[in-house]
């Protein structure tokens, strides 16, 4: 499948999988999945970065827009995709050169775990900061980054080795 294809295709799939689905469950009154955001570790390491903040933007936009939050989603979601290469070169401890023959699949589980649960963490801890606002519940915000980080966590590594399986 073409490469911009299936990215246009990630993009509406999770999309309307997190505004549709994904937004109306909330576990324990803490627990909401925010699995849009596998869209910023899918997306291709040798594209060009403005168009990864471009998208991830657009993309928590849309979800602010579906959700009614105010601009919350894209903040994080942004944060996040600008942040990533950083993350990558300390996770993977690649270089510039290496970006043309990357892909998450060749890599060893531990390292895409680290990668992946930082992102998913410093994502979810800024939304809910920006959720609650205070310091008054700090302990919110801690209680719903790890209870929904776990989840979102849980449900993008089962869902990989759903669809990555080999027959």
């Amino acid at each position: 499948m073409n490469k911009t294809l299936y990215l246009t295709f990630l993009f509406f799939f999770l999309l309307f999988l997190q505004v549709l689905i994904l937004n109306n469950i909330l576990l324990f009154g803490y627990v909401n999945p925010y699995l849009y955001i596998v869209f910023v570790f899918l997306f291709p390491f040798k594209k060009k970065r403005f168009s990864l903040l471009t998208l991830s933007f657009l993309l928590g936009l849309f979800v602010d827009f579906f959700s009614n939050s105010g601009g919350i989603h894209a903040f994080a979601t942004l944060f996040i995709a600008f942040i990533r290469i950083y993350i990558f070169r300390m996770v993977f401890q690649k270089t510039d050169t290496d970006f043309d023959f990357f892909t998450l699949e060749q890599e060893p589980f531990g390292k895409i775990f680290n990668f992946t649960v930082i992102l998913t963490v410093v994502h979810h801890f800024i939304l809910f900061s920006l959720t609650n606002f205070s310091f008054h519940n700090f302990s919110n915000v801690i209680t719903n980054t790890l209870l929904s980080s776990i989840f979102t966590l849980v449900l993008y590594f089962l869902g990989s080795f759903i669809f990555s399986r080999k027959q």
